[in-house]
């Protein structure tokens, strides 16, 4: 999944990992939380389009999560993961907003 994800491709369904649905999804989560690492390294690079998108990304598959409206019984506790997955997507947005605050003030400064 997260090879998938890193690659901008269509993710494996659950027939092809030859897995049961809520273990696709709570792969899903864990690799949109796996996005933090490589999101991380494109911001210490100074990449910040590429971890902008890698945001995009986590929010994306955070979304799609979120309005799984089934019962943890047959989720396997999906809710846990996704709630796992925001807190550390809410830690990604403030570590992609001070980079880019960052990024600004450094290019003001420069520009003097």
């Amino acid at each position: 999944m997260l090879a998938a994800m890193l690659a901008g491709t269509e993710l494996p369904t659950a027939d092809d990992l030859g897995v049961e649905p809520p273990a696709w999804l709570h792969g899903v989560a864990e690799a949109a939380s796996e996005l933090r690492r490589n999101l991380l390294d494109r911001l210490r690079e100074g990449d910040l389009d590429r971890g902008e998108a890698l945001l995009d990304l986590m929010v994306d598959a955070y979304d799609a999560l979120v309005s799984v409206d089934l019962p943890d019984a047959l989720t396997n506790g999906l809710r846990r993961s996704v709630d796992a997955l925001r807190a550390v997507l809410e830690r990604s947005r403030g570590d992609v907003t001070t980079t880019i605050v960052q990024e600004r003030l450094r290019r003001a400064i420069d520009a003097q």
